[in-house]
């Protein structure tokens, strides 16, 4: 199944398609001048024929705490821009600084993108949607019957959403913090009556593991400056499939382990590429190609 069969269930209407209209969005965020979403959204942009400028709004750059995330969505607003998409540490921040919220963010407790159109801002969270598409694409036959998820911090929320609206019917969320893995299953199983939400200790996740269909990493462990696993990679068996929502490196540690013990693998890039391709619908009311963004975010990845 391709990233572009993904449907799109807003709950606020992306703004209305006009190829005449020049787009302006950015990113909000810290530590974010290497980042490559505005490459992404500016070569699709180009590929469709669209005026579309993406700039970055670096908070260590611009000289600005983040305490002042919700000030700066609102300046955006002011100077015209279309959207923002937003990553750490402004995902809750940004809040008090908008009209609205949809139900997927309202849930989550965190916002990646926001629309300004209406006369409204309003946040959404494109990161759920990002996972499911990207499951959904590279793993089409995986089950669900029992996932591991390693994390329940920003990203683990989200992984966790996506995971229960793709139909997983156990869901074993193991962090080192049993209290945040506690909190995230007690705001998400009252929307999923269907399926099992519980909780274990990183430490302890041993016997899941074993007996699961799928295990999901969405812990810093594997990323560039972060090396390791984030289990032992002795508990991973060929009946099991291996996601880990990291994309620098695409490879992780966690990735090559998994593919040397005969299970199949879903790296970070389909996600960050699955959000990206909802978030520019959001802005500019149209569906782009997905594969095409996926071939080349790759490409700028290995590069």
């Amino acid at each position: 199944m391709s990233l572009q069969t993904l449907e799109s269930t807003w709950a606020f209407e992306p703004r209305a398609a006009d190829p005449t209209h020049r787009h302006v969005v950015g990113l909000l965020g810290a530590g974010i001048g290497g980042s490559l979403t505005p490459r992404l959204h500016e070569a699709e942009a180009d590929q469709l024929g669209l005026s579309y400028t993406y700039r970055v709004i670096d908070l260590d750059t611009v000289g600005q705490p983040a305490e002042r995330s919700a000030a700066l969505v609102r300046s955006a607003a002011d100077f015209g821009y279309d959207g923002l998409n937003v990553t750490h540490p402004s995902k809750q921040l940004v809040q008090d600084g908008l009209d609205d919220l949809s139900p997927d963010a309202r849930i989550l407790g965190a916002v990646n993108t926001i629309t300004f159109h209406g006369g409204k801002a309003v946040g959404h969270n494109t990161d759920h949607l990002g996972f499911i598409g990207g499951f959904r694409a590279g793993l089409p036959a995986a089950a669900t019957n029992l996932v591991v998820q390693i994390g329940a911090g920003g990203a683990g929320a989200a992984v966790a959403y996506g995971l229960l609206r793709a139909g997983a019917r156990q869901l074993v969320i193991a962090d080192i913090e049993t209290a945040r893995a506690e909190g995230l299953a007690a705001r998400l199983a009252p929307h999923f009556p269907d399926s099992e939400v519980s909780v274990t200790r990183t430490d302890s996740v041993a016997p899941s593991i074993r007996t699961a269909d799928g295990l999901v990493n969405t812990t810093p462990i594997g990323m560039s400056g972060h090396p390791g696993l984030p289990v032992d990679p002795e508990l991973l068996h060929s009946g099991l499939w291996v996601a880990d929502v990291i994309y620098r490196p695409l490879d992780t540690e966690l990735i090559r382990a998994a593919r040397d013990r005969g299970c199949a693998v879903l790296d970070g890039g389909r996600m960050v590429v699955g959000q990206a391709v909802a978030a520019f619908e959001l802005f500019t009311g149209i569906r782009p190609d997905a594969e095409r963004m996926l071939a080349s975010f790759r490409a700028e990845a290995r590069s």
